[in-house]
């Protein structure tokens, strides 16, 4: 484990679980990285233990935040809904640090910036926090959905900004009706590492894939808030937690030696995200994999690489794994830690085919949330007996592996008879929130006790 840092960034450090050993022919290493942030504010992944959200310190990042407000028709039914968007949006303002730079966007069929208007960010301060509140209260609901038009927009107002955090906030009621699954495409692929963003999906006529997806792409949360009064303490939390970010556009480089095939690099606590087709060159065998924003707060990470077949007794350096800070001004990115991934070929059966409870822990986290969407795919579809054996499966490793939260929202979908051999039968009725709740959090884990 090894620890760089500068005063202005926060402390990275780096620690790998492994077991190193292969039988002879072996060839697959797997490795987990855990990644910890601290010196930041709030927490924004995994709490630090003992860690505490609080104010960030005075010297924490600038920050520029985009607030998108879904303003289509349907936020009118129940009209309840459009006036708790409202006030959660306030409630997200007043959590503003000041000096943070920021901007309100009603979205429709087209985007339109409410506050400050004229393609700029307002200055957050006692006065423009007022002057937005004043703004949200004009807000009315009429129109469709082209969330692609929100998000460039969002873009265009943040990428103005001389901030090292750029981030949005997305809430939408509906299905992006009104532009081409192609055109969403390609505003995320536009977005995408310029800013990240926290995507809320109100109600229960949303799509889950869209908003995920959002997320996904944008390095940010997913979530679904089914009763539209718990926005406003969901909208609060997440801006403490943008408030909370010191440190942007952390890369996890991959440097392997020549024969090494990387097999696949995924954020595996606290949720699943596959990072393998995100990379970027980074000069002769490494890679970069975008992580997005850094608080005071840890992740892990699973590696999987394929090494070249070698004798009992050798050994070999399968993989390094290094933290990078890009220079904005195009120098030589600064390097936050690393750690190593080895490879030993022995012939001590004991040694060769023990699995380290880390890699274990997590390939069945990654199955867990894999076998819930197949599950829910399969109930969609009417293939019932596809439905209980894949959702029989969740319930059996969110089981073994304490994942309590899925193991309860599992609950509501399928009537459970024994969780540790995974029987159960699938409820004949179920709330559409519950079956919602269940995909969009599908992908949260829970970390392996240490």
């Amino acid at each position: 484990m090894a620890n760089f840092s500068k005063s202005n960034v926060p402390q990275f450090s780096v620690e790998v679980y492994q077991n190193e050993y292969l039988p002879e022919g072996g060839r697959e290493v797997n490795g987990i990285i855990t990644v910890t942030s601290t010196g930041g504010g709030t927490t924004g992944g995994v709490p630090l233990t003992g860690a505490t959200p609080s104010r960030p310190p005075a010297g924490a990042a600038d920050a520029a935040v985009v607030i998108m407000v879904d303003c289509s028709g349907s936020m009118d039914y129940p009209p309840t809904k459009m006036r708790n968007a409202r006030d959660a949006t306030a409630a997200a303002i007043d959590t503003l640090r000041d000096g943070t730079s920021f901007a309100v966007v009603s979205g429709t069929h087209v985007a339109k910036d409410v506050y400050p208007g004229n393609g700029r960010l307002a200055v957050a301060d006692a006065q423009t926090k007022a002057q937005a509140k004043e703004a949200l209260r004009r807000l009315g609901a009429g129109g469709g959905t082209a969330i692609g038009t929100w998000l460039r927009l969002a873009d265009r107002l943040l990428g103005a900004a001389d901030v090292e955090i750029r981030h949005g906030i997305l809430l939408t009621d509906g299905r992006n009706e009104h532009e081409a699954p192609e055109d969403l495409r390609a505003a995320l692929d536009a977005c995408a590492g310029r800013f990240t963003c926290d995507a809320r999906g109100v109600g229960t006529d949303w799509e889950v894939k869209e908003v995920t997806g959002i997320a996904s792409a944008l390095l940010g949360t997913a979530d679904i808030v089914a009763d539209p009064s718990g926005l406003a303490a969901d909208f609060t939390q997440m801006m403490e937690n943008v408030m909370g970010k010191e440190v942007a556009d952390v890369a996890l480089r991959l440097w392997t030696p020549v024969g090494v095939e990387i097999k696949f690099v995924k954020q595996v606590a606290p949720t699943v995200a596959d990072l393998t087709g995100r990379r970027t060159e980074a000069g002769p065998r490494a890679g970069d994999y975008p992580t997005g924003s850094w608080g005071n707060e840890s992740r892990d990470y699973h590696v999987c690489v394929q090494v070249p077949e070698a004798g009992i007794g050798q050994e070999m350096l399968a993989a390094r794994v290094s933290l990078i800070l890009p220079d904005p001004a195009g120098g030589t990115p600064q390097t936050l830690s690393q750690g190593l991934v080895r490879a030993v070929w022995t012939d001590d059966m004991v040694a060769s085919t023990s699995i380290n409870p880390q890699v274990a822990h997590y390939t069945g986290q990654a199955e867990l949330a894999q076998v819930i969407q197949q599950g829910l795919d399969a109930r969609k579809s009417g293939d019932f007996d596809g439905a209980t054996a894949k959702l029989g499966r969740a319930v059996q490793l969110a089981s073994a592996s304490g994942n309590e939260d899925t193991a309860k929202l599992l609950s509501k979908v399928v009537d459970v008879v024994d969780a540790a051999t995974g029987t159960v039968r699938l409820k004949a009725k179920v709330a559409e929130a519950d079956e919602m709740t269940l995909e969009t959090r599908s992908t949260k884990t829970v970390r392996v006790k240490k």
